[in-house]
């Protein structure tokens, strides 16, 4: 990694959103909706990171199963164990392991702390100020992140 290179602390989201195992799909689904998030840390007792649930989780594993999201539990449909980087790691990197295990959310750690989490939303602004872009690509990645955003 060369000295000028963006690390994921950088890029990450610090705010992070939890949730307990054992509430339900429909309450993760309200939370995200209402912190405008795409996916909630499931965390255990002593708020440990056990796992993630995410909109893409909640509509492969509810929606389209057309069951009854209060009756299903979190920790049915979460995705564990969470695949993590550490916040000195750059941005290729993050991209490189998100496409190898194929997630969209990546917890970002300093040893055994969570220091917050990056999303492909996070790359926007990165990728906006690094590449050399037109107005219309320029748009095109704002449009793209503000979709991920709703």
């Amino acid at each position: 990694m060369s000295p000028a290179a963006t690390t994921v602390g950088q890029l990450m989201t610090e705010k992070l959103e939890t949730i307990n195992p054992s509430d339900t799909a429909k309450e993760a689904a309200k939370k995200m909706r209402d912190k405008k998030v795409s996916s909630l840390v499931v965390t255990d007792r002593e708020d440990r990171p056990i796992g993630i649930v995410t909109e893409r989780d909640l509509v492969r594993q509810v929606c389209t199963k057309d069951v009854n999201s209060n009756a299903v539990i979190v920790h049915h449909i979460m995705s564990s164990p969470l695949v993590t980087i550490d916040a000195n790691s750059s941005a290729e990197v993050a991209a490189d392991i998100m496409i190898q295990n194929k997630v969209r959310h990546l917890l970002v750690m300093d040893e055994n702390k969570v220091l917050g989490i990056i999303t492909p939303s996070d790359f926007t602004g990165y990728l906006k100020e690094k590449l050399n872009l037109d107005d219309v690509n320029a748009r095109i990645l704002q449009s793209l992140k503000e979709e991920e955003e709703k």
